[in-house]
Parts: C-alpha cells; sequence; structure tokens
C-alpha cells in the first residue's frame, strides 16, 4: 500500500497541475479536495498547518504545498513525486506553446483571447474558496474578522512600513506565541487549582 502511494501522489499532483490556472493558490482547494476528502490521506487541519509550512517557505506555493504533503506521506520519495507531478504538466504546456504558438498568434487570436477572458473569473474563484476554508478552519469570527481585513487594507494601501506583509507575518507569529503562552499558563493555573 506504502509503494503504490508514490504513483497516486504523483498522478494527483499532475492532473491538478494540469487543469489549473491561476497559480498556487487557485491549486489550494483542488489539492484540498484531492488530498483531503477523496483520498484521505490527511486530516483537514493538518492539512491547513502544511499549507501555512507551505507559505512560509521560499518559492513557488504550488509546489511548496506538493512537496510538504508529499514529506507527510512519504519522505523525501513522496516529495519528489508530488514535486514533478506538480512540475511537468506546466513544463509540458510550455514546452509545446514553445514550440508551436509564437507571442504574436496567442496576442492576435480572437479564440484564445476569449477562453483567457473566461478563465479570469474562474480563478478569482479557485483563490477565494481556500481563503474562506483557511479562515473556517483557524476560528476566524465576526470579532475577529476585522483582523484579515485590516491587513489587507493596509497591505493594498502600498504605504511604507505599513504595506510590508514580513512586518504582519511576523507580529501575527508574535501574536499567536503571546495567546498560546497565555493559554497554557490559565490551563496549568486552572490544573493547580483543582489539584487543591
Amino acid at each position: 500500500m506504502r509503494e503504490k502511494i508514490l504513483p497516486q501522489l504523483f498522478g494527483s499532483f499532475f492532473k491538478i497541475g494540469a487543469f489549473t490556472f491561476g497559480g498556487g493558490w487557485a491549486m489550494i482547494s483542488l489539492i484540498e479536495r484531492e488530498i483531503v476528502d477523496k483520498r484521505q490521506w490527511i486530516e483537514r487541519a493538518e492539512f491547513l498547518d502544511l499549507l501555512a509550512v507551505a507559505q512560509s517557505l521560499p518559492g513557488i506555493l504550488a509546489v511548496n504545498i506538493s512537496v510538504v504533503v508529499g514529506d507527510k506521506l512519504r519522505g523525501m520519495r513522496g516529495s519528489m513525486a508530488a514535486a514533478a507531478g506538480t512540475i511537468l504538466p506546466s513544463f509540458l504546456i510550455i514546452l509545446a506553446i514553445a514550440m508551436f504558438l509564437t507571442p504574436e498568434t496567442i496576442t492576435s487570436s480572437p479564440t484564445l483571447t476569449a477562453i483567457f477572458k473566461g478563465i479570469r473569473p474562474v480563478v478569482v474563484a479557485l483563490i477565494v474558496t481556500p481563503v474562506i476554508t483557511s479562515a473556517r478552519a483557524a476560528g476566524l469570527s465576526w470579532r475577529t474578522l476585522w483582523i484579515p481585513v485590516a491587513v489587507a487594507l493596509a497591505i493594498w494601501s502600498k504605504l511604507p512600513v505599513v504595506s510590508n506583509p514580513i512586518l504582519y507575518i511576523t507580529i501575527g507569529a508574535l501574536g499567536g506565541w503571546l495567546l498560546t503562552r497565555r493559554s497554557r499558563r490559565a490551563l496549568a493555573h486552572r490544573k493547580e487549582e483543582d489539584a487543591r
């Protein structure tokens, strides 16, 4: 069973890589459906933790998430199989385009232009879906909704210092650490009181 997972990993990520437009975020909901819902290789909470790890790594999100999922399931060999499955479709498609189409052909073709115009709104939906799923799993409520909205607006403002995403990642990590520490202290304090 464990050996069969390598071709399944490659096939799953190849399929996702071949039929996803819009980059890494557009792939997340498809990866989640395949890995968590259909194959049940990973629990949803664990997938969201792996997604957080993949986002914090440098490089392309789609490749990062495939590597961390592959590593979780089958170590280095799983990482290689999943990453190859993610990268290969794009490589083959770009190779075919370079061999048979010129930039002028793509931009002057009304059919291709219409296809890409139709794909754009779908890409937006594919990007928004994992954001909503991640927000629900993170326990985002109406009380805390202002936090991601304020951060998004600050980054979008493009003002110096305030629009730096690294600042908010650092603040979020520090805030999470402090909250976890406070919760653990409160839990330890309650246990001490119960023991008395």
